[in-house]
């Protein structure tokens, strides 16, 4: 039985210049310098104690990892991001497609995060040409280039542009690829019939970004770091508009998904932290991890020495360190991104804060003093 399908081809796409927005990346963003407001003295701590941490990996090179969800990008944390990347004591950033999509507009137009009760009302949340436009197509050319999804996205900023081929070279190399090759084959295919249906012009696609300075992922591009998007199909609002292209995002978010496993393979005496993804980046991590650990096995080692800390603004009375996992009648059983990371192994940590209050201060400890 064939079931229909939704026709995005009909939805009436606005231009993003006509869409109010409540964050203004050049005056809301959070400078390196400012203080962070609500760190308590254990918080205050804690954070001491993991700047330890990551010290240490970095003298032993093992990973220091950072995963973070959308409000980190939305309350204007790039600065810290970015400056914490060109220090060095930043190995890998992951995030999900949410992230990557306010970090695209803020480059793009220094604007993002629209009113979605105002915007679902008239039936335009998330409806809109040059977000969907631009982000979907660096994913098709990306996962023609074999890049990762963050990477896609960082390339396009940094360069300001595409690089679109003519079609008849794509179809040539997709038919020389298709024996030896061919996801490759396949890949360039869709390119091919992108440009084709949405009559992109051959050659290099100018796309200004004139706030590129806020651009976490553009600046982990330039500077070689793995700057990992682990969406899912529907939740962000590139998918609305009629360029998306599933197998597209599938290859660059699987590039992406097997990178950041590389590094959490690195993560013996390393650090993992956690802020703000109650779902994402336990799941990602608990796959990863235990690919990890199944290759170590075989080595006859264990990754036992990692440390792990996890921030969010909802309060836990659980000592995880302490305590271990609480039994499923208690509360704290269900704060899934505490309990993921806590059947791990090594050492969790977990502290009630702001994101932009632990990143100021984690910047502090190891920026300043």
């Amino acid at each position: 039985m064939a079931f229909p399908e939704f026709n995005r081809s009909r939805l009436v796409i606005k231009k993003l210049d006509e869409r109010k927005n409540k964050v203004n990346i050049e005056t809301d963003h959070i400078p390196v310098s400012q203080e962070p407001v609500h760190i308590s003295a254990d918080g205050a701590r804690l954070v001491e104690k993991t700047a330890g941490h990551i010290r240490m990996a970095r003298e032993k090179k093992s990973s220091v990892m950072i995963a973070f969800g959308a409000h980190t990008v939305k309350n204007g944390m790039a600065p810290v991001l970015i400056s914490l990347m060109e220090k060095g004591w930043l190995t890998h950033l992951a995030t999900n497609g949410a992230a990557i999509i306010h970090d695209w507009e803020f480059a793009w137009q220094g604007k993002s995060s629209e009113d979605v009760r105002e915007n679902i009302k008239h039936g335009q949340f998330g409806i809109w040409e040059e977000t969907g436009f631009y982000i979907n197509l660096a994913l098709v050319v990306g996962a023609y280039e074999g890049l990762g999804y963050g990477e896609s996205i960082g390339k396009m900023i940094s360069r300001e542009g595409l690089q679109i081929p003519e079609t008849a070279a794509l179809f040539d190399e997709a038919e020389a690829a298709l024996r030896k090759n061919p996801g490759h084959s396949a890949a360039t295919l869709d390119l091919a019939t992108v440009i084709i249906n949405f009559a992109v012009k051959p050659g290099f696609l100018e796309i200004p970004h004139p706030f590129k300075k806020y651009s976490i992922q553009a600046r982990a591009y330039d500077l070689g770091i793995p700057f990992t998007g682990h969406p899912m199909i529907g939740h962000d609002i590139i998918y609305c508009h009629p360029l998306n292209h599933g197998a597209a995002v599938g290859r660059t978010a699987m590039h992406d998904f097997l990178r950041f496993a590389a590094g959490v393979s690195n993560l013996d005496f390393g650090v993992y932290m956690s802020i703000g993804s109650a779902v994402m980046s336990p799941m990602i991590f608990e796959k990863s991890f235990s690919m990890a650990q199944n290759l170590k096995i075989q080595e006859n080692g264990h990754i036992d020495n990692h440390y792990m800390l996890i921030v969010d603004l909802a309060k836990s009375g659980w000592d995880w360190h302490r305590d271990g996992e609480p039994p499923p009648g208690d509360p704290a059983y269900y704060l899934r991104f505490c309990k993921t990371f806590n059947r791990m192994g090594g050492e969790l940590q977990y502290l009630t804060a702001d994101n932009r209050d632990f990143l100021l201060a984690l910047h502090r400890e190891l920026v300043e003093k």
